[in-house]
Formats: structure tokens, C-alpha cells, sequence
């Protein structure tokens, strides 16, 4: 079972749809998420960009994206 990091804030309503997203067609204990306010180089990397998601090998996917989008990533 694949895991998919969600790069996030608390606060981030875009960030709260991608995780519904996720949600939507994965299991819980298959996201991971991080907040970047927790690591400096997070905040550098994704503070203009997040939500983004993260597969194994490390491919990402910025928002925007949707259903479909997030379907063809997660697969």
C-alpha cells in the first residue's frame, strides 16, 4: 500500500480541499501529513505553492488539481 505525503499549514483552505481530496480516494493510514511551519527548509521549499502531494519516489503534485488529476498521480 503506496503512502502520499501532504505538504500543508493549518489554516490553508486550499489545503483542507486537497485533503478531502486525498481522503476521498485513499485510506487514512495512507497520507501522511506535514505541516512546513514545523521545518524551515519546508517553509522555503512550499510556502508559495502547498497543498502538494508526494508519492514514494518523491514526484509531486501542486495544486491546482482535482479529482481526476489526483487519481492519475495516486495511480
Amino acid at each position: 500500500m503506496d503512502k502520499f505525503t501532504l505538504y500543508h499549514t493549518e489554516g490553508c483552505h486550499l489545503c483542507e480541499q486537497a485533503l478531502a481530496l486525498l481522503n476521498a480516494q485513499l485510506q487514512s493510514e495512507q497520507i501522511i501529513l506535514r505541516d512546513i511551519v514545523e521545518e524551515p527548509e519546508l517553509v522555503e521549499k512550499y510556502q508559495y505553492t502547498i497543498p502538494v502531494v508526494a508519492n514514494k519516489n518523491n514526484q509531486e503534485l501542486g495544486w491546482p488539481f482535482d479529482e481526476q488529476i489526483l487519481k492519475e498521480f495516486i495511480n
